[in-house]
């Protein structure tokens, strides 16, 4: 939902930005690798020391490169499913080290083995959300479901709630109850999406299959995740990487 509507604006604002790096020089891949390192950076060094304002200020310096990379590709004409999935894979790392530095906090200063869990179970069932959409798509299903909470959502809710309690460091009373209550509904979000993409799969999967059969799918239930890489490597190119449903393969259109 927020990826549909804000990532439309985003990109209308950083295009100039976007073109400028360009006149520099500057690749889209290094953009995706430098905001990547910002990212996790700012996740780990601020957010296990409880330093979440801070923590949050230098994360969203950097996430935004998540819309720069794409812009970029799209202006030099240079947009490849290489993009595409350095993208997606590298957002993974963003992800995990955002709510694994939540995991750390809580399991370190924080003193909370309930919310450490919580945080812990944000960050898998984010990497699992993503999966079941790529994993549906390289078997030649559309997964036409995006789900309650999308990559957009998760980021925001969380981070937003991250900033604010980082107030009261400064002063700011109660604020940091803000925090948790973000992790809970980012688990709970995350979990019914899961429920929502896992469905639509097996209700697709049995439509094709009693329309005589997906190409490719042969030998997936029972072959683990080795039937999947040959299916996934040639037939749609970008249509496994998470993010690229049905485009063109092109970065910058992560929405899991």
């Amino acid at each position: 939902m927020l990826n549909k509507y804000a990532r439309a604006f985003f990109t209308r604002v950083l295009t100039p930005f976007a073109a400028f790096l360009l006149r520099r020089g500057v690749s889209p891949d290094a953009v995706t690798l430098i905001g990547t390192a910002g990212v996790v950076a700012g996740a780990l060094v601020f957010f296990p020391r409880g330093e979440f304002f801070w923590g949050t200020i230098v994360i969203t310096l950097f996430v935004f490169s998540d819309l720069v990379d794409g812009n970029m590709a799209r202006q030099a004409g240079i947009s490849s499913r290489w993009g595409a999935f350095l993208d997606s894979t590298l957002d993974r790392v963003a992800d995990g080290a955002i709510f694994g530095g939540f995991a750390l906090w809580y399991a370190g200063g924080g003193d909370d083995n309930v919310l450490c869990a919580v945080a812990i179970f944000c960050l898998a069932s984010g990497q699992v959300v993503s999966y079941t959409k790529a994993r549906g798509e390289s078997i030649g299903l559309p997964v036409a479901v995006n789900g309650l909470v999308e990559r957009a959502e998760r980021l925001v809710v969380s981070l937003v709630a991250a900033g604010l309690a980082g107030l009261h460091g400064f002063g700011v009373p109660g604020i940091q109850v803000l925090l948790p209550i973000a992790l809970w509904l980012v688990a709970v979000g995350s979990a019914v999406t899961l429920g929502q993409r896992v469905v639509t799969v097996r209700r697709e999967a049995a439509e094709a299959d009693g329309a005589g059969g997906v190409p490719g799918a042969g030998g997936v239930s029972g072959a683990g995740g080795a039937s999947g890489t040959p299916g996934a490597s040639g037939a749609s190119g970008a249509s496994g990487t998470p993010g690229a449903s049905g485009a063109s393969g092109t970065r910058g259109s992560e929405a899991t």
